[in-house]
């Protein structure tokens, strides 16, 4: 429930009853709801990979070391991400090109700590890198004072393969981490991905991977301009089988309060989320508390994400709410982000 003016894209899947469990994901959190029907499905389920201080470093990432393996020659892997700090996954896509997979990696090029991506950027734009299929986008937006963060950015974490089988994870986690010996004054700031909480969701429905792999070619050979908010590709949802996704940023209703809008009383709805600023969420989250909706919230642990105002207010109208806190032995933030 962060601001819109990021590039990022919202799923809701279960337009439909499909499963007695259906959910709905933002890239910044899920939420979950009851719906008491059962289906069969007639398309490929998605993969589900979370990441977290429980297992091994890098479980993420080296799902997608594997996938950028796995990608013969004629294949495609097109990739559209916010941090890219890990040097290996860089050069697997260096190799994955230099083997004649064809490669597009669209890139933030002034993330919140603008020299984050510097390492990987060198690389991949110096003369073995990946030459044209490299784009580093800076989103144009309205002057901000320096203490403001106005700017647009290219906030998504879309990673498409043509091979073994077609797939587009979307999630929280981008490869923010560069392993051991990484500079510890970048992961004090921004987290660590490889041993935080995040997640990767490997879509398999055959639309959604076509429109979303559209959707990030799109933005590698047309970055969007000042305006971009009111042209048609802001408002072209993909509607799959029985997942819908939605892009930011949009000029209509934020979908997620839209979906909550439309919960009735006696539903059990639980929510993970690293950012919620939106006081209109917030306001419908108390009102369906006092209608009889069992909320649950597991927020971030950064106070800049979920200020303490939010958190009052959540648990005043009896919402259960708490932080998500790593390890004191983990040496990385909790980072849904």
């Amino acid at each position: 429930m962060a601001s819109d003016k990021a590039n990022a894209c919202l799923i809701c899947t279960g337009r439909q009853p499909i499963h007695p469990i259906t959910r709905l994901y933002r890239y910044a959190g899920f939420i979950e709801w009851d719906t008491g029907f059962s289906q069969m499905r007639t398309i490929p389920s998605p993969e589900v990979h979370f990441g977290s201080p429980g297992q091994t470093p890098g479980h993420l990432r080296d799902i997608l070391a594997e996938q950028i393996t796995a990608v013969p020659a004629g294949g495609t892997i097109n990739w559209v991400t916010y941090y890219f700090r890990d040097l290996r996954l860089a050069k697997a896509l260096i190799q994955a090109h230099k083997r004649g997979v064809r490669v597009t990696l669209t890139l933030e090029g002034r993330p919140r700590i603008p020299y984050a991506n510097d390492a990987v950027i060198a690389l991949l734009s110096g003369p073995d890198g990946l030459g044209e299929a490299l784009r580093i986008v800076t989103l144009p937006g309205v002057p901000s004072p320096a203490t403001k963060s106005w700017k647009p950015q290219l906030h998504e974490k879309l990673y498409c393969f043509s091979h073994p089988e077609p797939v587009a994870f979307i999630g929280s986690f981008n490869p923010s981490g560069n392993g051991p010996g990484d500079d510890p004054d970048i992961i004090r700031e921004i987290g660590d991905q490889d041993c935080g909480y995040n997640a990767l969701i490997g879509l398999k429905d055959p639309v959604l991977v076509e429109k979303l792999t559209e959707h990030a070619r799109r933005l590698h050979q047309s970055p969007p301009g000042l305006f971009y908010r009111f042209t048609t590709d802001t408002s072209s949802d993909i509607h799959g089988t029985d997942t819908d996704i939605y892009f930011w940023p949009r000029t209509g209703a934020h979908p997620v309060v839209q979906f909550l809008c439309k919960i009735g009383s006696g539903a059990r709805v639980r929510i993970a989320a690293s950012h919620i600023r939106m006081e209109s969420a917030v306001d419908i989250m108390a009102g369906l508390a006092r209608q009889g909706v069992a909320l649950e919230i597991l927020a971030e642990s950064t106070l800049r994400r979920v200020t303490p105002r939010v958190e009052q207010r959540l648990a005043s109208a009896g919402i259960r709410f708490r932080r998500i806190h790593l390890p004191a032995l983990c040496p990385c933030i909790s980072n849904l982000y």
